[in-house]
């Protein structure tokens, strides 16, 4: 039975959105709801992980009438083969990411570039002690070579840990070596996973779901830290500030330029070339009033959290900032940059301009990124963009009035900062009931879900039952746009976490940062744990990722369930073709590692099941209900 076609209305909650779909339609360009409807109805036994293609023996779909692929395998180990490649790819990316900025570093302590530099030394040396590199006698440009060769080798195997596992606490760490999870080096847990879902080497589903647990809790404690980190390190650790977000920080007048991907690499070198005196002279010289930087994604949350730049959208949004016709040029890194931009952006004046080798598009202008040619790369786009100014369409322009201002920067430097520098106010806060957990709501936006429906909804519900929220990614354009990061929206949360955020003149949904930082996350809870002597999986706190799509959002999912941390989805990914595989997610994983995954799409009963996890915690906690 066909499904009845959706209307605008079901698609977003947005008016921005809604005004730019209509705009689509009426431009004759596609968006990312029409291809979705163009694919349905999708492959049942894919959606169900049943689906092998790893030789060519097949490629073989596995059924009750057809249990096993040519090689044996059946629908338990089919779905936990994928499952385990899946998350791989996740953190894989998250990891390489991490990777980048350690390059950064390790070329500013060998002096290799004058672009970029340690703007936070205090958490430098803070970073060196954590994971053992002695910082005595050394200069911050030895230090930075200390620290980055040091992390260099978590990578690889020569190390017997991770240098972070410093921060995890010693229960944790004892039931990690209990189940032969302790993850031994990033990319090499990475690459066994590869290996062993090879046809002919693992061939055991609940084997290979423990070692996929493994290789992600070497993303979150080892390649997503080393990217928050030493981002803090190199381009300033977040403090609050002021943000705006929505396409109404898109400007008529000005030369509007989006960054977008996930690395502050590139981003934060374009904000310096903006600022160069010959640059403005240029724009002048252009007849526009100025130029308007503006976030896309988690590149967005990275500018957002350090430097206040506003954000124009998240995932859901990307093609419809183009389609508003005001963009004269979008710069890419890596990482949820839908291809059908180069499409969008053909249909307007845009230049869409990739930066990364790894991340090429078909027809999009390549201007590619280093250390060593960072600054002069950042002045030739901006020119790029400047002489496009002369070729936009004032006929096509048409962006949504208005923007809505959002409180932004809470690293855990920040929230501990006003704490008065420890968690000892927060965990008495949740003693005394008036903070009854904290709950991380992360990641990304799904088309077959309305637009940030669950997000928000999700938020307010929790908030209202005294739980702060965390918040990562495209969610955080979601709660910004809905009024919750800002300190007035404490009117929207119960009794005890309104006095809280009140005495402290914060948000009750707190902007942590891009994706990456949902290792922020974990730390805190780490702080939390090791403060009360406990486990992670003791604390009253939870994890959701509402409108999640990515191998990324799964990595980070398993990493945090494999860290303590029960984790809400609102969609499942595709292993409900396994049985096995099925419950030891929803269910089994709580009897080995403290806690398991909950799929529930509806935010009312999400929240439900989250608030009856606190109260099961904080009772287990003799903190009453």
């Amino acid at each position: 039975m066909a499904k009845d076609k959706r209307t605008i209305d079901d698609l977003t909650i947005w008016d921005d959105a809604k005004m730019m779909i209509r705009k689509a339609q009426k431009d004759g360009v596609e968006t990312v709801w029409d291809r979705l409807e163009q694919q349905e109805p999708h492959c049942p036994f894919c959606e169900k992980g049943l689906t092998c293609k790893k030789c060519v023996m097949g490629p073989c779909r596995i059924s009750s009438k057809k249990p096993r692929g040519v090689c044996g395998a059946d629908a338990d180990l089919t779905v936990a083969r994928n499952f385990g490649r899946f998350v791989a790819a996740g953190a894989a990316s998250h990891s390489d990411h991490g990777r980048d900025l350690v390059e950064t570093l390790h070329a500013i302590g060998r002096g290799q570039t004058s672009d970029y530099e340690v703007r936070d030394q205090a958490k430098l040396k803070r970073i060196a002690q954590e994971i053992g590199v002695e910082a005595a006698d050394k200069s911050i440009q030895e230090l930075a070579l200390a620290v980055a060769e040091s992390m260099i080798q978590d990578f690889g195997f020569q190390h017997n840990h991770l240098g972070f596992l410093s921060r995890v606490p010693q229960k944790r760490k004892d039931l990690w070596k209990k189940l032969g999870i302790t993850p031994r080096g990033i990319d090499r847990d990475i690459v066994e996973m590869m290996h062993r879902t090879h046809m002919g080497v693992d061939s055991d589903a609940v084997s290979l779901c423990l070692n996929s647990a493994r290789l992600c809790l070497g993303d979150g404690w080892g390649g997503s830290m080393i990217g928050t980190e030493v981002s803090d390190i190199i381009f300033g650790t977040p403090t609050p500030r002021a943000g705006k977000v929505n396409l109404g920080v898109l400007k008529t007048d000005q030369i509007n330029i989006l960054v977008h991907g996930h690395s502050p690499i590139v981003s934060e070198m374009l904000l310096s070339a903006v600022n160069d005196p010959e640059i403005k002279k240029e724009v002048q010289a252009a007849g526009a009033g100025g130029i308007n930087v503006a976030g896309l994604c988690c590149t967005g949350n990275e500018v957002l959290m350090r430097q206040g730049i506003p954000m124009a959208g998240n995932h859901l949004m990307t093609e419809l900032a183009i389609i508003t016709g005001a963009v004269e040029l979008i710069l890419v890194d890596y990482q949820c940059i839908m291809p059908s931009l180069v499409q969008v952006a053909d249909c307007y004046h845009t230049r869409f301009v990739s930066t990364s080798d790894k991340a090429r598009f078909t027809g999009a202008e390549h201007v590619e990124f280093n250390y060593t040619n960072a600054r002069s790369q950042a002045l030739k786009l901006v020119r790029m963009a400047i002489e496009n100014y002369g070729r936009r369409n004032q006929a096509r322009v048409d962006i949504p009035q208005g923007s809505v201002e959002l409180m932004t920067g809470f690293s855990n430097e920040a929230i501990l900062g006003a704490l008065g520098g420890t968690p000892g106010p927060l965990i008495e806060a949740i003693k005394a009931g008036q903070v009854r957990g904290a709950v991380g709501i992360v990641g990304c936006n799904n088309p077959k879900l309305k637009h940030d429906y669950v997000h928000t909804t999700l938020a307010e519900e929790l908030i209202k039952k005294d739980i702060l929220v965390l918040v990562t990614g495209c969610a955080t354009v979601a709660m910004g746009k809905a009024g919750l990061m800002m300190p007035a929206s404490a009117d929207k949360a119960g009794q005890g976490l309104k006095a809280v955020c009140q005495s402290l003149s914060i948000p009750p949904v707190l902007h942590v940062g891009s994706c990456v930082d949902n290792s922020r996350i974990l730390h805190l809870c780490s702080v939390l744990a090791n403060a009360l002597g406990v486990d992670i999986s003791d604390l009253p706190v939870a994890a959701s990722a509402p409108e999640w799509y990515s191998e990324k959002a799964a990595a980070i999912g398993l990493y945090a369930v494999a860290s303590g941390v029960y984790t809400h989805l609102g969609l499942p990914p595709n292993i409900t073709g396994s049985e096995t595989v099925t419950n030891l997610a929803l269910g089994g994983l709580e009897e080995l590692v403290g806690a398991c995954f909950a799929v529930e799409p509806d935010p009312f009963k999400a929240a439900q099941l989250i608030d009856a996890r606190i109260s099961v915690k904080r009772k287990a906690l003799g903190l009453g209900d």
